[in-house]
């Protein structure tokens, strides 16, 4: 009986341990958003997994997931820029912004939210898959009154701290795609982070930028926004999305054109990394085609955790 029982209990011991090991046994699969290009700025489409390469810190990775124009859920978040430097574009920043959500959102599917900044943070619409929520939010989405100016206490347009806020509150705890939009003239003057640590929040959580560079020459007597135009080029660029300035010749609604199909065009490329993860770090990307007259877009680094 004492026989029997030791070999039972044995048995279990064994089971229970295997059971551990399959319960902690992860496989992290790193996925990469990448847009192709020809040399003269047409959107490349029909491209195969054996056209693309991904090296992890210089090291070729195998890429073992591949999908082209991803059907996958996206979460897109709209960060306004609703400074009193805004106050002059504000609308048709608003008009352009529906349109682009009337097209790009698939009730059920995707989830938009939308984020105002100036002297504080406001998130106007928290996530919804509804273009009702959304045509009834943008509104409100505007510079602050009188009142809020004769009450303001610190800073004045907090760009980076909405993107930080953002990408840790909302982006870190979605999955499949997800993009944000900042519409602004890139100043910041009062935020508590800086350009590099909102770069770094979005690289967490795996989101990318598409800044919309939207300045009002008047407010700034002609001088334009050199430092801000500088911020939103990085913001876009080292989360593997992409910077376009509002101009005569291209409107915001072009530009939300652009994204749109951008979005729809995406290749989606996973690896798992051959470097077990030791401690938590950022890791650098490398994303490349074979054929040398396009250009792939996609980010550049990726928040490996352990």
């Amino acid at each position: 009986m004492r026989c029997r029982l030791a070999l039972l209990f044995g048995a279990f011991l064994s089971v229970h341990a295997q059971d551990q090991a399959t319960f902690t046994t992860e496989v992290k699969v790193v996925d990469v958003l990448a847009t192709v290009r020809t040399k003269s700025g047409q959107i490349v489409n029909d491209l195969a997994k054996d056209d693309f390469s991904i090296s992890e810190n210089k090291r070729p990775q195998q890429i073992r997931y591949f999908s082209r124009e991803s059907d996958l859920p996206l979460t897109i978040g709209l960060l306004v820029d609703t400074s009193l430097s805004q106050g002059r574009v504000l609308e048709s920043e608003r008009s352009a912004s529906f349109q682009f959500v009337d097209q790009v959102l698939r009730e059920g599917k995707d989830k938009v939210f939308v984020t105002q900044f100036d002297m504080a943070v406001m998130t106007r619409q928290p996530l919804t898959s509804s273009r009702r929520d959304l045509e009834q939010s943008l509104p409100f989405v505007d510079t602050p009154s009188k009142r809020d100016l004769e009450l303001q206490r610190g800073g004045g347009t907090l760009l980076f701290d909405a993107v930080v806020q953002a990408s840790r509150e909302i982006m870190a705890g979605q999955k499949n795609r997800k993009a944000m939009i900042i519409l602004s003239d890139g100043g910041d003057n009062g935020s508590d982070q800086t350009v590099t640590s909102a770069i770094e929040a979005a690289q967490r959580a795996d989101t990318i930028i598409y800044s919309i560079f939207y300045a009002d020459p008047g407010y700034y007597g002609g001088l334009g926004a050199g430092e801000g135009k500088r911020a939103m080029i990085r913001l876009a660029q080292e989360t593997g999305g992409g910077f376009f300035e509002v101009s005569k010749k291209q409107s915001i609604h072009q530009i939300y054109g652009i994204i749109e199909q951008e979005l729809r065009s995406e290749y989606n490329l996973g690896f798992v990394s051959d470097q077990p993860v030791r401690i938590s770090e950022f890791r650098t990307l490398q994303v490349s085609v074979k054929r040398k007259d396009l250009t792939v877009q996609a980010r550049d680094r990726y928040w490996a955790q352990r």
